[in-house]
């Protein structure tokens, strides 16, 4: 039973990201996805500006006047949200957790895809996938997405991004269009994601904290890793402590943007203290120009 607070926030949630979905993206995502073929639909009589490459000659023949066939594309997509829910999204130092821009960033690709007559589905994982939910329409179903990121307590906070690529790519076998929702803290997932980038349309959107990026100098600190529970305490005014975690970040970013661009994969970045809009907005933009 969620509590009364809890409840208003998910609420929020899901009229913010279905507004936002609405509002600011018409006609981009289906720009920027499209369906995997067209279908013919009927024919009609010619009208100037029509190309003649359309015209149905057999048609024509038998009227005594052009007629062109019409085409629809096969529009209904299937949406699949690989949402990262380890231990180490429940953290944040500015506007909102990482866990809680991961819920805005799914609400609002839930919305796009329903808004379209696409099914989304989802599943949420940690060191392996632990829930799943089934693709779907409707704004019931996008409630209940929302409603599952917030409220589902994971069993197991470590992070395996491979076991959530090799989870989908057997239980999906249909082209779908992916979205990995995480702060990609992990390694040893380039082969999976290769495998999901050939299979499926895969976008990858990372999401941060500022302070993530640099230890602060402020003496002694007392740090909790929060998927494994361990405790250390560390001196930041160390020059060289804070480099190395300078350079780990650095090594970490790195070695994501070799990943994405070996397998010809987009990557999205997002911070607790930014927009979400204008970086989705960019990525429909680049995918619209390429097609």
């Amino acid at each position: 039973m969620l509590s009364e607070e809890l409840f208003k926030k998910i609420q929020r949630f899901h009229f913010k990201t279905a507004r936002l979905a609405n509002d600011l993206f018409a006609g981009q995502y289906v720009s920027a996805f499209k369906g995997r073929g067209i279908e013919f639909a009927e024919v009609r009589e010619y009208q100037p500006g029509d190309d003649i490459r359309t015209i149905d000659w057999n048609v024509s023949a038998r009227f005594g006047r052009p007629f062109v066939k019409v085409f629809h594309e096969e529009r209904e997509l299937t949406v699949m949200l690989l949402l990262d829910i380890s231990g180490s999204h429940i953290f944040g130092t500015k506007r909102r957790f990482k866990r809680e821009l991961l819920a805005e960033v799914a609400g609002m690709l839930a919305f796009l895809a329903i808004r379209t007559n696409d099914k989304v589905g989802a599943m949420l994982f940690c060191s392996g996938v632990e829930k799943y939910i089934p693709p779907k329409k409707g704004a019931s179903h996008v409630w209940r997405l929302i409603k599952e990121v917030f409220t589902y307590e994971p069993q197991d906070l470590t992070t395996n991004i491979d076991a959530a690529f090799t989870y989908l790519n057997r239980l999906v076998k249909r082209h779908a269009i992916v979205f990995l929702i995480s702060d990609c803290m992990d390694t040893g997932f380039e082969r999976s994601l290769r495998l999901t980038a050939r299979k499926h349309d895969l976008t990858i959107i990372r999401v941060s904290d500022p302070a993530e990026e640099e230890l602060p100098d402020v003496g002694l600190m007392s740090l909790r890793d929060p998927e494994t529970g361990q405790v250390a305490l560390i001196n930041t005014r160390s020059k060289k402590l804070r480099g190395l975690w300078l350079n780990y970040r650095k090594e970490q970013t790195a070695y994501l943007s070799d990943l994405v661009k070996k397998a010809g994969v987009d990557l999205v970045e997002l911070s607790t203290d930014g927009p979400v809009v204008e970086p989705l907005t960019r990525l429909f933009d680049i995918r619209r120009k390429r097609l």
